[in-house]
């Protein structure tokens, strides 16, 4: 899954993963990765952290207290990359924290390195 609320950002990744065999659910704000989150358990969630409605930490708050989501990979994406932020970002129980701008290639080697 992937949210952010930046179209061309949504549309990169999309293209990126769905060419290596990836199914690919996006969502534009956190509300909608939580509505996702109530029929879907991804393996991975790529979670920018400012998007509108609810941002990426708000939305993690929630990721971390649904049992059914514990094995579920987050990983925030984010234009943020104030070593506070990333250290907030990975305190809140993230999986990882990639900042933007970022290598695709890079960031789909580092996802598949969760999986190992």
């Amino acid at each position: 899954m992937i949210a952010d609320d930046e179209h061309k950002i949504l549309m990169s990744l999309e293209y990126s993963f769905r060419k290596i065999g990836y199914e690919v659910f996006i969502a534009r704000d956190g509300t909608e990765v939580l509505e996702f989150l109530k029929t879907l358990v991804p393996d991975v969630i790529l979670l920018d952290i400012m998007m509108p409605n609810l941002d990426g930490y708000s939305t993690l708050e929630e990721i971390k207290k649904n049992e059914a989501l514990h094995n579920t990979k987050v990983l925030f994406l984010s234009a943020k990359n104030n070593p506070k932020d990333i250290e907030k970002g990975m305190e809140m129980g993230a999986d990882a924290y990639v900042t933007k701008p970022y290598s695709i290639k890079k960031l789909i080697q580092q996802i598949e390195e969760m999986f190992e």
